[in-house]
């Protein structure tokens, strides 16, 4: 059997008939068992409070697959995926576990022996907490790897209450707390480019680089997830999630090897080190229409957009701002990191004509097909010295010839494998909730912003005297 097929599993899906299973874990899910890297027997079971019978699911899950498995879908070879799902209409709860368990007991049969269970819970936040002791009181944690989708509480004091209640029922090796931004190959690559080449850590310091940039703007809206969005908001949905944890990425010490713990052990040092946020260094925004949606409240001061400036207190960041920058309903859709560096003493060129280019920067698109651009000065063709801003850049299908693996897909494999090093640490995430703890204790005034812009006036402010890099300055 080759080392990247898991053992057998029942996976248990939450919430399967949702948004997150038709466009993220089923396809995911395929396009594995396509690959040969789901295990050699395997179920998946959906849950979930609605009437839907096992063809119905296995027809939503196709929907899935053809809209969203980026061409994976073969109508020959369907049914022998299909013929793995079946679902379980039932409110699983402490007190009526036994629909579900049975449903467990009767897919462990058919596979035989004693197959590990993956359960994924793609459920709201609040309702953590009650699954996994419903999963305790079915005896269904017994060799159980459990997935928590984000956020991982809302607030500080939700945290450590999750975390208390889950712990009590879980090994912290059986819990995986996800977080799709650190399964990207994109930001995995950061990693590479650091520490597997020599002439880019020499620079990545306060030495060199000026200040660091997060941008994930969205151009959707919040669609028919308000019942969700009003509970949370774009700080505690990608903020304090995805943008810290690519944070901790960009901005860790060299771990001794890229082994679970010492790679989790650096990027804790980095949330140890942030500066805990103030009403200053923030700036929260509403789109313009955000109120009329169905489910928002007419006075709703939810979030839908946030631009943060923060500092790394360490001998590497210390004087560097990081701009952190999300949003929905914005101009364009992107996520990426820039790295502006510094300027170099310009008495040289005091005089000398400059095209456009304030700053040589070094850009990473963890969007689309991932990649990485060096924007710089150099002269131009002519008699006399002018500068004009270049560029080199590095897209992956151009350089290796095929395609990215899919974070989620990634992601799950790794929860099959029992493999916690792209999961996030509970230490991790209860430090980027005392970071943001004041912001949500005393919130700034939520502005208005025109929609297909990019934010609040008082956004592009915060940023001064530089500016937000703009997709497109890459063109």
């Amino acid at each position: 059997m080759s080392d990247l097929v898991p053992d057998d599993t029942v996976i248990i899906i939450f919430g399967a008939n949702g948004d997150l299973a038709k466009r993220k874990l089923l396809p995911a899910l395929h396009h594995l068992w396509v690959e040969g890297l789901m295990p050699e027997q395997w179920r998946v079971i959906g849950d979930a409070r609605s009437d839907v019978g096992d063809e119905e699911f296995r027809a939503f899950a196709r929907a899935g697959v053809e809209e969203f498995g980026k061409g994976s879908y073969d109508p020959e070879r369907w049914d022998e995926f299909a013929h793995n799902l079946s679902f379980v209409t039932t409110e699983f709860r402490v007190g009526n576990t036994s629909d579900l368990a049975a449903a467990v007991e009767r897919a462990e049969a058919e596979i035989g022996g004693r197959p590990r269970r993956l359960v994924y819970l793609s459920t709201p936040p609040p309702t953590f907490g009650p699954l996994t002791q419903a999963l305790g009181e079915a005896g269904l944690t017994e060799r159980a790897r459990v997935i928590y989708e984000k956020p991982f509480g809302l607030d500080h004091a939700s945290f450590s209450e999750l975390d208390e209640l889950v712990r009590g029922c879980l090994d912290e090796e059986q819990i995986y707390r996800i977080d799709h931004f650190l399964g990207k190959e994109s930001v995995q690559n950061i990693l590479a480019l650091r520490f597997a080449n020599g002439m880019f850590e020499a620079m990545w310091n306060r030495n060199h680089i000026d200040h660091v940039q997060i941008d994930v703007p969205e151009t959707l809206g919040i669609g028919a997830r308000a019942g969700f969005y009003e509970k949370t908001g774009a700080l505690r949905d990608m903020v304090v999630t995805h943008l810290f944890q690519v944070l901790s990425v960009v901005a860790m010490e060299p771990p001794s090897t890229l082994e679970q713990r010492p790679l989790i052990d650096e990027k804790q040092k980095v949330f140890e080190s942030m500066r805990d946020l103030r009403a200053e260094d923030v700036v929260l925004g509403q789109y313009e229409g955000y109120r009329e949606a169905e489910g928002v409240a007419a006075d709703s001061q939810t979030d839908t957009f946030a631009a943060l400036r923060l500092y790394i207190d360490n001998w590497r960041w210390d004087g560097v701002p990081f701009y952190l920058r999300t949003g929905k309903r914005m101009a364009a859709s992107r996520q990426s990191v820039t790295l502006a560096f510094r300027r170099p003493p310009a008495t040289m060129f005091r005089g000398v004509q400059r095209n456009g280019l304030e700053r040589d920067h070094l850009t990473f698109e963890l969007g689309g097909d991932g990649g990485v651009r060096f924007n710089f000065l150099a002269k131009q063709p002519g008699p006399t010295i002018s500068l004009g801003r270049a560029s080199m850049s590095f897209a992956y299908e151009q350089s290796f010839g095929s395609e990215l693996i899919e974070a989620y897909e990634r992601l799950l494999h790794d929860a099959l494998m029992g493999d916690r090093t792209l999961f996030t640490r509970a230490d991790g995430i209860g430090r980027t909730w005392e970071v943001v703890a004041d912001i949500l204790d005393h919130p700034p005034t939520v502005l208005p912003y025109a929609q297909e812009s990019w934010g609040p006036q008082e956004a592009l402010d915060l940023i001064r005297p530089r500016d937000w890099h703009l997709p497109c300055e890459d063109d």
